[in-house]
């Protein structure tokens, strides 16, 4: 370690962004080919796991490949997303189309994706009014919602429902063509991106009615296992991903810009969960999120490291949090909407579920 890197004392202020980064810097370096050998191993699993849907007989076969495809969605989702941040290669313009090309399984729009995640989301983290991903309400906010609102808002938190929220709140409104009032700023690249994803669902939900008449299945049973399961486990896993990110009694949301500069949000705003049997490293690492959100950069194969590095530095000051499902639903139940005034987190009745942000200090 260099001897200008120190663990900073918890009772010490929070060294500069610009500091912290330049601790990471040795961790930025983008190698092309490794990039590439995950793109196209992920693409060659995604396939298998596609084939398996046709080829088994047995449902329970065909249900295994089915959500086992998902999951490689999702992998292959978090290569798009580094390439996104340019974190992926060297290479910008490469990054733009290894993204695009990695992003199709999950029905992902590159362009779209970029704005609302990497300009709004890093841009804003947790500030209400300007990050919208899992926002959570206020008591006022929510008793003006209609009932079906209501209703739809504690499906969302109940736990059970992440992927329900993605494909709803994230895909359909933000990613497929969003209308004006969702996007209000419009340009052609939009358009074409969205209408990329669209022909390849088509390529691909044609491609399902063809080997169903070839192998004499029926089509909408096999469009289930070759389609729907293999969407709805992919909007699950980045519904719940998101969610485990940012949420967390420990976590703070603010809608004071001011206050939330001096809040370090970079720091202060994520979750690094971490998980039995190496299902992180099988996640790409995306689970080690503080340090992808200090420094975008850093590339999904040197994450590891980088998290490491900050949890050694900076003890004490990063939310780490081992994944149980008794914690999960805990947290599920503690944080259903955000008081600003106290800066905590709530229960539908506006009871304080969390230790006040103003008493803690």
């Amino acid at each position: 370690m260099n001897l200008t890197e120190q663990p900073i004392p918890f009772e010490q202020p929070m060294p500069h962004r610009k500091v912290i980064r330049e601790w990471l810097v040795p961790l930025s370096e983008r190698v092309t080919w490794r990039a590439m050998a995950l793109l196209v191993l992920d693409y060659a699993v995604w396939a298998g796991f596609l084939a398996g849907t046709v080829l088994f007989q047995a449902w329970w076969a065909k249900l295994l490949c089915a959500v086992a495809m998902g999951f490689t969605i999702g992998r292959l989702f978090i290569i798009g997303h580094d390439a996104c941040h340019q974190s992926l290669t060297p290479h910008r313009g490469l990054n733009k189309w290894v993204g695009r090309i990695a992003f199709l399984p999950s029905l992902t729009t590159f362009s779209l994706w970029d704005i609302g995640h990497n300009v709004v989301h890093h841009g804003y983290t947790n500030l209400k009014g300007f990050d919208f991903v899992w926002a959570p309400l206020t008591r006022e906010e929510y008793a003006k919602l209609s009932f079906a609102g209501r209703w739809l808002d504690r499906a969302y938190r109940s736990g059970w429902a992440p992927g329900l929220y993605y494909m709803i709140e994230i895909w359909w409104k933000k990613m497929v063509f969003p209308n004006a009032k969702e996007m209000p700023t419009r340009r052609p690249i939009f358009i074409r991106d969205s209408w990329l994803i669209t022909g390849f669902a088509a390529l691909w939900v044609g491609g399902i009615v063809a080997a169903a008449w070839a192998t004499g299945q029926s089509v909408w049973w096999l469009m289930l296992f070759s389609f729907v399961i293999p969407f709805s486990f992919w909007c699950a896993m980045i519904g719940f991903v998101v969610y485990v990110h940012h949420t967390h009694v420990k976590v703070s949301w603010h809608d004071d810009r001011s206050a939330w500069a001096k809040a370090q949000p970079f720091v202060s705003t994520t979750v690094h969960l971490t998980f039995p049997f190496k299902i992180g490293a099988l996640m790409h690492h995306i689970m080690e999120h503080t340090a992808h959100h200090v420094d975008m950069s850093i590339p999904l194969y040197r994450l590891k490291q980088a998290q490491a590095k900050l949890e050694n530095l900076l003890p004490g000051r990063i939310i780490v949090q081992r994944f149980s499902w008794r914690w999960y639903f805990q947290t599920a139940r503690s944080c259903k909407l955000y008081d600003f005034t106290r800066q905590c987190w709530t229960d539908y009745k506006g009871r304080a579920t969390s230790l006040p942000a103003l008493t803690a200090a």
